[in-house]
């Protein structure tokens, strides 16, 4: 398989991220169908933070394993250290980012401090103001979701582009399908938070950027570079980012109740995950 139509391949398994994303258009989207949504999102995410991390520790644990027989202690432990330092960049280091570019400035102080002193016009515009903070909050959340999404996208393409370098036609070609099937579902993950918050096409495309861009880039980058210490640091740093997400969407829908419901989607999602991936098992990945 050539560079051009490995990456070409590349290309296609990653925008399918695309179809999912207009779900975040619907209008009128009630309590219940945004904690279905939302944790619909949370059983994917959840499925690729496993997916992502057993990735990464197998490379871990294969230089361990290696030391048996006399392999190299200062990979192992480099490996170890490359592990978790991207697991804790992803966890701590994101909670620090969000944090330094939340911009909810607080209003000028009210007359008389009191809400009932408020004037309709002060009232309407204290509402307008809660609510354009709690929409950047939605959308803020969804790029970062999109972003630990490309994260592990960027390590699927890698395995593209090595298999295809390898002349493994087959191998390529299922790993192509079944990310390709994987990655449409990743779309719902980055749109299902956002509750009742309508992005513009413009958001949706930068997101599906954000999130398909990378498998795309990395079956360019696998077609020439083989290298499993960039693998591992993708793999840690998407693990670690994918956890912290999940516990902020977590802690922002146990506040809509609708706590079966959010369950049956929890499994849902999580299901899907790894039917897709089974796929990719099939090819022998």
């Amino acid at each position: 398989m050539s560079f051009a139509e490995t990456t070409a391949l590349g290309a296609i398994a990653g925008f399918t991220i695309f179809l999912g994303l207009p779900f975040a258009r619907m209008e009128r989207v009630g309590p219940r169908a945004r904690v279905g949504l939302a944790m619909l999102s949370v059983g994917i995410l959840a499925f690729l933070f496993v997916d992502v991390t057993g990735q990464g520790f197998s490379i871990v644990e294969g230089a361990v394993s290696k030391l048996h027989h006399g392999g190299d202690l200062g990979q192992a432990i480099g490996y170890t250290l490359m592990f978790g330092a991207g697991l804790f960049a992803g966890i701590v280091g994101l909670t620090h980012v969000e944090r330094r570019t939340r911009r909810e400035r607080p209003l000028p102080p009210l007359a008389g401090g009191a809400a009932e002193a408020l004037s309709p016009g002060q009232a309407e515009a204290l509402a307008a103001f809660d609510a354009a903070a709690q929409r950047a909050r939605a959308l803020r959340t969804g790029l970062v979701i999109a972003t630990a999404i490309g994260l592990h996208n960027f390590a699927e393409g890698l395995a593209i582009g090595v298999s295809a370098r390898a002349g493994r036609i087959g191998l390529a070609t299922v790993l192509i399908i079944g990310f390709a099937a994987h990655n449409a579902t990743e779309g719902f993950g980055i749109v299902g938070p956002l509750g009742n918050v309508r992005p513009s096409w413009r958001w949706l495309a930068l997101a599906g950027l954000i999130g398909g861009g990378p498998t795309f880039l990395g079956s360019m980058v696998g077609y020439h570079v083989t290298s499993p210490a960039l693998e591992l640091a993708f793999y840690a740093l998407a693990g670690g980012a994918l956890l912290y997400v999940i516990g902020e969407i977590w802690s922002g829908v146990r506040k809509l109740g609708h706590r079966s419901l959010g369950m049956y989607m929890l499994f849902v999602g999580l299901f899907a995950g790894f039917v897709t991936d089974l796929i990719v098992s099939y090819g022998g990945a």
